[in-house]
């Protein structure tokens, strides 16, 4: 059974960037494909990026990420990421790794009810 632990979370200035990590333990996450959400303060949790199994070097991004986040995962450290650049105060939330043993179409890569397993999350502030 596959069970994700997220870290890197804290508090950091507008336009500072942190590394979240979901590390995977009891199965292969290279087998999975994996995902990251949000939950911000007064919202339903959203998909904000997606790595499908056999996804190779592409990767997917909800607009509001999308050229400042870049989703990873290190197949020997059995570990996903999120790597957060300029970071905002709207970008304050839980965040939430997820993995699924299948490939998800496209249309439904950063949905929830593609998922399997979770994370507990970790919180993410932007404040000066």
């Amino acid at each position: 059974q596959l069970s994700l632990v997220e870290s890197g979370g804290g508090l950091v200035q507008p336009g500072g960037s942190l590394r979240l990590s979901c590390t995977a333990s009891g199965a292969t996450l290279a087998t999975y494909s994996i995902a990251w959400f949000r939950q911000v303060p007064g919202k339903e949790r959203e998909g904000i990026s997606c790595k499908r199994i056999s996804d190779g070097i592409n990767a997917y991004y909800d607009r509001s990420v999308k050229g400042r986040f870049t989703i990873s995962r290190d197949t020997a450290a059995n570990t996903g990421y999120l790597q957060m650049n300029s970071l905002q105060p709207e970008d304050t939330g839980i965040y939430y790794c997820a993995a699924v043993a299948k490939r998800p179409i496209l249309s439904e890569c950063m949905m929830e009810r593609q998922y399997v397993h979770w994370g507990q999350g970790t919180q993410v502030t932007v404040s000066s």
